[in-house]
């Protein structure tokens, strides 16, 4: 027997548990999938969810010691795997098995027994895998069913703990093509339905400015809210004399065009410190900056101090 991964293992949050049904839904309660996409839907909000698939008479098998997670197989269920699906199930535990409704719709997927009277609404959070199994039969493979791996949590203090229950369905009509369309509806509303722990991870990775630095979490010298990002690569100091933020109208004084840093790149004059004294870049006067000396070393009104425009007598 050879198991056909999806090739996505989801991530199970347990926030939003399964529910269990008296009632069996109906597909009134439902847009089928052909209606919507015919159509431009009033809204995108509301309205009743899509139904991408929906069978009757369908088969549910779960190890016998799993059973009891899920509530549409009785507590004195006895009813074992009947051929040929019994052949696809793994391992030597025993089965049970027992006939369901499929309601894969754009929100849950609903599995109801009209026997137990029971069904259970399962989120697709909770799916953690789902493939298809199939055996090959001489020169000929055929698909018998989807499996599925359902994580459920235990109840425990922990939040990581939960129970894991392996569930193989098998459509009434057990051919390849109905095996696929079951197995593609799980996986396109499993695509609408996606973890909001992997969308809080990409949406709020940082909740402050941060540029790349060398220490993760530092709190960049001049820069009061930004923070550096756990990288090798260093950010240099702020440019001395600067307010320590950095500005639309500013940031080309630090950054080129590519985002890479420009700052500190002009030469140092030698015997000048990086740190500017009181008054810098303040304009003087002819007057300040001549002073008493005037011009040349030369006293301000000649050599002996007295003006050269001559005296009349």
């Amino acid at each position: 027997m050879q198991l056909s991964h999806n090739n996505s293992k989801r991530i199970v949050t347990l926030n939003m548990p399964p529910t269990t049904i008296r009632n069996s839904p109906s597909t009134a309660d439902y847009t089928p999938l052909a209606e919507w996409q015919a159509q431009t839907p009033e809204t995108f909000h509301g309205g009743k969810p899509v139904l991408y698939y929906h069978a009757t008479g369908a088969k549910a098998l779960v190890p016998k010691s799993q059973s009891a997670h899920l509530p549409f197989f009785p507590a004195d269920a006895s009813t074992t795997a009947t051929e040929p699906e019994a052949n696809v199930i793994e391992g030597s535990e025993e089965q049970v098995e027992q006939g369901v409704d499929l309601f894969v719709n754009s929100e849950t997927f609903i599995i109801f027994s009209t026997a137990a009277t029971t069904g259970m609404t399962i989120p697709y959070q909770n799916i953690s895998l789902h493939a298809i199994k199939h055996v090959a039969s001489g020169s000929e493979q055929t698909y018998p069913g989807v499996y599925l791996q359902l994580e459920f949590s235990d109840g425990g203090e922990d939040d990581e703990s939960y129970d894991t229950v392996e569930l193989t369905i098998v459509p009434n009509n057990a051919t390849q093509e109905e095996t696929t369309k079951l197995f593609e509806a799980i996986s396109q509303c499993a695509d609408l339905n996606p973890d909001p722990a992997d969308e809080d991870d990409e949406d709020d990775e940082y909740d402050r400015i941060v540029f790349e630095g060398d220490v993760e979490g530092r709190e960049l010298d001049g820069l009061p809210g930004v923070y550096a990002s756990g990288d090798d690569v260093a950010l240099p100091p702020p440019l001395p004399g600067s307010s320590g933020w950095i500005t639309a109208e500013n940031v080309h004084e630090f950054f080129d065009k590519d985002g890479n840093w420009i700052g500190g790149q002009e030469e140092e004059v030698e015997g000048v410190s990086g740190e500017l004294g009181e008054g810098a870049g303040r304009v003087r006067g002819r007057e300040e900056v001549e002073g008493t000396e005037g011009v040349n070393g030369k006293e301000r009104n000649g050599e002996n101090g007295e003006s050269k425009r001559p005296r009349n007598e």
